[in-house]
Parts: C-alpha cells; structure tokens; sequence
C-alpha cells in the first residue's frame, strides 16, 4: 500500500482525479490522507465528496470550510460570499454528506508512520496525548445529538490564549479554532486569526516554528495555509498549495517524502 496526503482540494474535482492518475493511484491497494477542506470555493464539491466517500481507504481531517458546510446545511449560517455550496446542499444526498463530514475527527495520528494529520496546526503547549484529546473532544460535540448546537457556537475569534480551566463552548471554541485556522501562535497557548498572509504580527510567529518537545520526531502533515505555498522541514510538511485559487494541488508520498503537483484547470 502506497500513501498519498493531499492538501485542500476545496472541490477542485478535475485537479484531484488528474493528479491522482498522475501517481496511478490504485484505490483497491492505495491510501489518502486528507488535509480539510475537502469542499467550498471550488466548483464540484458533489462530485469530489461523492469520490471519496466511495474509497476504501481514507483518512480525512475537518478544516474550516468542512465545519461552515456543517453549519450552513443545518440553517444555522448562510453562505458567505464566494461560497460554492449549492451543488451540496440541493442536492438529494445531502444528508449522507453531513453524516459523513460529522464523523470526520480534527486531528489524525498514525503510528505506523509516527505522523499526525491536521488542517491548520496545533499549539506547542499540547503533547501528542493532549492533542488526541482536544480532538476528541470536539468530534464527541459533532457526533452527539446535539451537534448543531455545538455548529452554532464554534464561530468566534475569543477566547484566544489557552487556559486549562476554560469549560464548555468558549473551550470548544478555541480547540477548534487551533486545529483549523491557526497560522500565528504565540506561546505560551495564545492564537493570533486576523493575519492570513505570510508577516506574522507582532509578538507571534509561525504555530509550526514553536514544536513541543514531545513531538519533534512526529512529523505533522497541514494544510489551510495557501500563502505558504509548499512547506518543507524535517518532520513538517505544509500541502495546501493553492489549486482553488489557481496554482496547483499536491499530493505526498509518505512513504519517501516525494511531491506531486497537478496545475489548476482552466
């Protein structure tokens, strides 16, 4: 079996079938990891979901865009300007869509391959234990009864700086906020979610340049921030390259750390 983790495909259908032909992807034997944001801003999100909730092999994390499709297919938020999710949501199986994106965690961790799959980040002051956690606790809020409650109050830029006697939807909050938009962190446990370019405001830097300890020898597999580009450290790989906006999607090949890209088309 060959990995292949992708970056945000954002509905981008044709890019995905194309680059997956590119690395004669075999679903009978092959595996994908996903980034988030599997949907939004892109033209097919139906054909794109539809794909892969038929693969065998998939291993997805939620990103924002994944969460705001949650939220606007239970008629708690309305699209937003230049949201695509009209195909999703008219759409006969919409809700075998939601049941499938609901059952989706924030943060994957694979032994095997000591790496850890995030859409965004994660703060230097959680361990891979607490990671596992924090994530749990918010895939328990999507798969419970009560979701859409949970749906309703994730959105928010407070609280931002971690505390461990934070309770309920404020700790929810800001879970979810670390795992799918971070960019800039401060530490000790603080978010910075204004800047979404590459100048990281004053007294914070890159989440990923302050590591814990703990996982120094994991490698974390992101996406979510396109203005990177391609990120390429030891034990840190950035994938969201941008198709949606017209660059290119990539996928790695975990096994040996080898890109592919396939160009945005026309």
């Amino acid at each position: 079996m060959t990995v292949f983790a992708l970056g945000d495909i954002q509905g981008c259908y044709r890019e995905l079938r194309a680059l997956l032909e590119q690395v004669h992807y075999d679903s009978n034997k092959d595996s994908l990891w996903l980034t988030g944001d599997i949907i939004n801003r892109g033209p097919d999100n139906v054909e794109t979901l539809q794909f892969l909730m038929d693969q065998s092999n998939v291993q997805v994390v939620l990103g924002n865009h994944d969460l705001h499709f949650l939220a606007v297919a239970s008629g708690i938020r309305e699209q937003l300007k230049g949201d695509t999710l009209s195909d999703l949501l008219e759409h006969k199986e919409l809700d075998t869509f939601t049941d499938w994106l609901r059952k989706q965690p924030l943060v994957r961790y694979d032994p095997d391959y000591g790496t850890l799959l995030v859409h965004a980040g994660m703060p230097g002051i959680w361990d891979l234990e607490t990671v596992m956690a924090r994530s749990e606790e918010v895939f328990d809020q999507l798969t419970n009864n009560n979701y859409r409650r949970f749906l309703q109050e994730m959105y928010g830029n407070k609280p931002s700086i971690w505390h461990n006697d934070l309770t309920g939807f404020a700790r929810l909050r800001l879970i979810t906020n670390f795992f799918t938009r971070m960019r800039f962190y401060r530490h000790p446990g603080e978010i910075e979610l204004n800047q979404k370019k590459t100048q990281a405001p004053q007294g914070f830097e890159p989440w990923f340049d302050y590591r814990n300890p703990s996982l120094h020898k994991i490698t974390i597999l992101f996406g979510h921030w396109a203005a990177l580009g391609c990120v390429q450290r030891p034990y840190l790989a950035g994938l969201d390259t941008g198709c949606v906006w017209g660059r290119h999607l990539t996928a790695l090949r975990v096994e040996d750390g080898r890109r592919f890209k396939q160009q945005a088309l026309p």
